[in-house]
């Protein structure tokens, strides 16, 4: 999973990539202080790799792992090169999902560069310029839309139509994630075109330090933060997700040490911190599980999305395995965290032997037999 962290400069994207990376990114009070993108592997954090691995008494855990991209503030104007424009914009068509960090504070002591604070109108402005950069990719492919090449081709017969209905919406400043195709195989050009308001988002509504507990992050009452409850209502209308969090207390749990986190989050009544919370919600969205392999080599965690079937699922660690698949010996994690080993799972028949339909859920142990 690769998520990219967008939003207008001073919203808070490098504090909160400092916090989530514990690195290194230039955070300052300045627009552009981000030139290039801070990219950073964080691993997925999952509980279950310490059990299985006090259970097998494995040599090493592996978690998955998370890609996370510290995009340089976007700004009106940045499609057509504005800032560092179309710079900015070429990282962004490179993640799955987009964490789009939005300013629901006041604090006169950091610049906000349009001179006071609106969460709808920023939203709307990162929002227009990814419309119009794609405006530009759609009408440069509609110019070749029938000549030559795939014009011969089935497949691309509806090409200029699909692209003409993607046109207008841009035009007007509709994100294609919200075009409702009246002929459901039409979103395949779209698809090709890697858009980028086509890409599923993640608001993540930045506060200040005090109001982090009062919002109860996922749910709005009288007390919450006027900001977030405008964000958090564009949000929901239309049907993606937001969740609030605070960049500055992610920066400082991020210096405790590990066994200081835990605590630190109680005192602040959360159950999460915001990495946990981002990953949660970006494998929501982006439909993602993780099934497990474990043995006394190493446990380890595999990301997948739902509804593959366990050929496929093998493939993930080996094309070898995918090839050559043959069963999969599938345990549920619960059973054996519950029973305490393998042996005890087996004898109390919950070792399931799965063919090639099976579908594979998340927190499945699999030991794959395969033969090439």
């Amino acid at each position: 999973m690769k998520l990219g962290i967008v939003g207008l400069p001073n919203v808070g994207k490098s504090t909160l990539f400092n916090a989530i990376m514990q690195g290194g990114a230039e955070a300052a009070n300045y627009p552009f202080c981000t030139i290039d993108p801070n990219v950073g592997i964080v691993p997925v954090p999952d509980p279950r790799l310490a059990v299985l691995e006090e259970i097998y008494q494995s040599k090493s855990t592996i978690p998955a792992v998370v890609e996370m991209v510290d995009i340089a503030g976007l700004v009106k104007g940045a499609s057509k090169g504005e800032g560092m424009g179309n710079q900015f914009l070429s990282h962004i068509r490179e993640v799955d999902a987009i964490v789009h960090m939005v300013r629901c504070f006041e604090d006169d002591q950091i610049v906000h560069v349009h001179e006071s604070v609106d969460p709808l109108r920023d939203i709307e402005i990162i929002n227009l310029e990814l419309a119009l950069a794609d405006l530009e990719l759609v009408e440069k492919r509609l110019a070749k839309a029938g000549k030559g090449g795939k014009n011969n081709d089935k497949l691309y017969a509806r090409e200029p139509e699909a692209l003409q209905i993607l046109q207008s919406a841009l035009a007007v400043g509709t994100c294609t994630r919200h075009i409702k195709w009246e002929n459901p195989d039409d979103h395949i050009y779209a698809d090709s075109l890697n858009l980028l308001t086509g890409k599923p988002v993640l608001y993540a509504l930045n506060v200040l330090e005090h109001e982090i507990n009062e919002n109860n992050l996922d749910k709005t009452d009288k007390k919450t933060n006027p900001f977030v409850t405008t964000a958090k209502a564009f949000a929901e209308e239309e049907g993606s997700k937001a969740f609030v969090i605070c960049a500055k207390i992610e920066e400082e749990i991020a210096a405790l040490p590990p066994e200081e986190k835990s605590m630190f989050l109680e005192e602040l009544g959360l159950k999460q911190g915001g990495l946990d919370r981002i990953i949660s919600a970006g494998y929501e969205l982006l439909g993602l599980i993780s099934f497990l392999t474990a043995g006394p080599k190493e446990v380890r965690a595999w990301t997948i999305r739902q509804g593959l079937k366990a050929p496929q699922a093998a493939g993930k660690i080996h094309s070898d395995m995918e090839r050559g698949f043959i069963r999969a010996e599938v345990v549920a994690f619960d059973d054996l965290e519950r029973l305490g080993t393998y042996n005890k799972v087996k004898e109390s028949g919950l070792v399931r032997v799965e063919g090639k339909d099976y579908i594979v859920k998340d927190g499945d142990v699999i030991l794959v037999r395969f033969n090439v």
